[in-house]
């Protein structure tokens, strides 16, 4: 109990009496923190400070209906519900236990929001679709732990060199183009740039271009009012321009927009105007854009696949974020990380053993820092011991062909014909080739290929494939 007492010392002392009781009484939502023998060090909304601070959460069974702070320690995991107090008021609470390296419980972080608060909320979602979105993208964005500045390993000089890069520019409006190769941390750095940013407080709003079907792109990103098509909404929506109103919008695979929608899109960059289908009136909106894309955007300009406009626009500041294989000073760390997080997540005290931290250097990572975290939890759950071996079982081993594999496959090959003709030969095995090796995905095959999968489209139509 010494120890639990020396805390309460500290914390009391750290923070004194006023500032507790204007905690309590001016805000709905608030954080108790518990040790791992029950005792209170700071107390959320119902009872006065000098009742609770120094408490045990046992003595309390008559100020609360009940204690999810007990429930997280006898489960060892979060707990979340409704509380009462004998005032009569009621509370979401959410209990999560913290563990140390040893797996033990050192701290009860309890976290409770005014359930009068949340039903208001719900009251206006209700009323306003619109809202409804609006506020359930922002809740979620300010809701989300996963992307912390913590979780951010930079110990290679290349990663160090990003992070200062984009907390640099992130305190600035202009608009970013991060580049990198999938699984790199896209969405990582975007949300890094939003938090250091001066709109760190608005919503993050992010979209994968690739996931919205073509036809419902202009509805999606600016929204249509109510009856503007067959299936409309009957009150209309918000588009995605709207929602990220003063916030930041984070376009992935910005490649993947059809040429028709990067028109659209550089109209709106231009003038901050966004027009709903159906209206006729146009609305202001206040949007820092960043976009991310693995492709290379140069060349589809070439293939006039992308605006040179809209690249320029997009392109003001751009940030290459290298892959994993070329920072090997953070592949160790990065590891060491992950094994932490799901270690905390699952209870466990997994290790890696000497064979896993060499075996982790010898692989070439082509899914990046997305295949590293996929392979580590693989290990974590499938392990029997706590010693973590990396067997080639664990590994979706994908190798990229090189530009040349199709000619000199077929280096002995003798052909005949005009130049165009044996050029379609080429282009035909070779195509069958990169469509063979990503299991017929087109879209894996078609950004080997540098071109848009419609292009692929076209010439597998072409050549029967």
């Amino acid at each position: 109990m010494q120890e639990g007492e020396n805390m309460n010392r500290k914390f009391r002392k750290s923070l004194g009496q006023k500032e507790l009781e204007r905690i309590v009484t001016e805000h709905s939502n608030s954080i108790s923190l518990h040790d791992k023998y029950g005792n209170i060090l700071l107390n959320f909304l119902g009872v006065k400070v000098s009742n609770l601070v120094g408490l045990n959460a046992k003595d309390l069974s008559n100020e609360y209906d009940w204690s999810p702070s007990q429930k997280a320690v006898q489960t060892r995991s979060p707990v979340t519900g409704v509380v009462g107090t004998k005032y009569g008021r009621k509370q979401i609470v959410n209990a999560t236990p913290l563990l140390d390296e040893k797996g033990d419980i050192s701290l009860v972080v309890v976290t409770a929001l005014d359930k009068e608060l949340i039903d208001r909320y719900k009251e206006v979602l209700n009323k306003d679709n619109s809202l409804e979105e609006s506020y359930k993208i922002t809740i979620d964005y300010l809701s989300e732990s996963n992307f912390s500045d913590n979780a951010i390993i930079a110990e290679s000089p290349e990663m160090v060199k990003v992070l200062k890069t984009s907390k640099t520019v992130a305190k600035t409006d202009s608009t970013v183009m991060l580049i990198g190769e999938s699984g790199t941390g896209k969405e990582v750095i975007a949300r890094y740039i939003h938090r250091n940013s001066l709109r760190a407080n608005q919503p993050f709003i992010p979209v994968n271009c690739a996931a919205i079907p073509q036809e419902l792109m202009e509805s999606e990103f600016f929204g249509y009012v109510k009856g503007a098509f067959t299936g409309a909404n009957a009150q209309g929506k918000a588009g995605l321009f709207e929602i990220a109103h003063n916030g930041t919008l984070f376009l992935d695979e910005i490649a993947e927009l059809p040429l028709s929608m990067q028109s659209k899109l550089l109209r709106v960059l231009e003038t901050g105007e966004i027009k709903r289908l159906g209206d006729n009136k146009t609305k202001k909106v206040n949007v820092r854009l960043i976009a991310a894309t693995n492709r290379d955007l140069k060349a589809m300009i070439d293939q006039k696949q992308f605006r040179s406009d809209l690249y320029f626009r997009l392109n003001v500041v751009p940030i290459t974020l290298p892959s994993l294989r070329s920072r090997p000073d953070d592949i160790l760390p990065l590891a060491y990380s992950i094994l932490k997080e799901l270690n905390l997540k699952y209870g466990l005290n997994k290790k890696f053993t000497n064979q896993a931290i060499e075996a982790f250097f010898e692989y070439s990572w082509p899914g990046n820092v997305r295949e590293l975290r996929n392979v580590i939890e693989r290990m974590v759950v499938t392990s029997v011991g706590d010693d973590l071996y990396l067997e080639d079982s664990l590994l979706d081993k994908v190798s990229v062909p090189n530009n040349n594999s199709a000619i000199s496959e077929n280096k002995e090959t003798i052909y005949k014909g005009t130049l165009k003709s044996v050029l379609a030969e080429v282009e035909k095995d070779y195509i069958k080739q990169v469509l063979k090796q990503c299991g017929g995905k087109v879209s894996e095959a078609a950004k080997i290929l540098g071109i848009h999968r419609s292009v692929l489209y076209r010439k597998m139509e072409k050549y029967s494939l």
